[in-house]
């Protein structure tokens, strides 16, 4: 045998032991490699749906989707806490609501909950738990819950040049509070607004999100009341303003328990804001 080959005989030998993907042939005889296969490239990430800005460039406001066949609704529930009631909340009261949370998770309910900031930094295990379950997404409803107008059921007022930054702020606390992902939308505090107010907040990037269903949950007692008001008024298309605060809605969870075996018996799915604003904006 010819010294090379025999020496190349061996190599092989040893290579096929080590790493039998190893391209071993002979003087005569050689391989050509493989170029290396590229795994595919990841999906790039979708931006949620959100409507165009309106005149001038204002923030698009969305209150429900077209009313088609389409027997879809999105329960929505408002995490209020104003920027000062933090000494409430030392004192014992109850601005969160973990019963309604676990009912609808155990109802396989997808549900909206429009959050302020401060209720984030008061409860940020909860925050965080609701942002990173795939049932719930997180909007944003101001850090304050102070006004965006004057004379809005009393709450206090911000500036109109602190606006964006209350808007902002509340962001943030997600972020501090380790949700990852919330969504682009945003509702005032009280549903209250002006054209100042959505030139406020225009070129964030973001969609006012009202309702055209009232619950009447925000400090009833009659939670019977609040889910004939819902059932009576649910149209295709409808987004339903609820709260998620046991001290100033704490008939809610039970309301919700007997609205959506109802809503479903008549043929309804619930959906999210977003699947809605896919539906009006032509995304799906």
């Amino acid at each position: 045998m010819i010294p090379s080959v025999r020496r190349l005989t061996a190599l092989c030998a040893i290579g096929a032991a080590l790493a039998p993907l190893a391209a071993c042939g002979t003087p005569e005889e050689p391989r050509t490699a493989r170029p290396a296969a590229h795994a595919p490239a990841s999906p790039a990430p979708t931006r949620p749906p959100t409507l165009a800005p309106g005149p001038a460039g204002l923030t698009p406001v969305f209150t429900r989707a077209p009313r088609t066949a389409d027997k879809a609704v999105a329960l929505t529930f408002d995490a209020d806490m104003t920027a000062d009631q933090g000494a409430r909340a030392a004192a014992g009261e109850h601005f969160d609501n973990p019963g309604l949370i676990a009912a609808l998770r155990a109802l396989k309910v997808p549900a909206t909950v429009f959050m302020t900031g401060r209720w984030a930094e008061e409860y940020p295990d909860q925050a965080r738990s609701l942002g990173r379950d795939p049932r719930f997404e997180i909007a944003n409803h101001s850090y304050s819950h102070y006004a965006f107008t004057d004379d809005c059921y009393g709450l206090p007022t911000v500036p109109a040049d602190k606006m964006r930054a209350d808007v902002e702020r509340a962001y943030k606390a997600f972020r501090n509070a380790g949700v990852p992902n919330a969504m682009p939308y945003f509702r005032f505090p009280g549903g209250c607004y002006d054209r100042q107010a959505l030139r406020a907040v225009s070129g964030m990037g973001v969609t006012a999100v009202q309702w055209d269903v009232v619950s009447g949950d925000a400090f009833a007692t009659d939670a019977d009341a609040v889910a004939r008001q819902v059932l009576e008024g649910v149209q295709p298309g409808s987004v339903v303003v609820m709260h998620c605060t046991r001290s100033a809605a704490p008939t809610t969870e039970r309301a919700v328990r007997a609205i959506v075996p109802e809503l479903r018996r008549q043929g309804y799915r619930f959906v999210k804001v977003s699947e809605l604003i896919g539906a009006a904006s032509g995304r799906r």
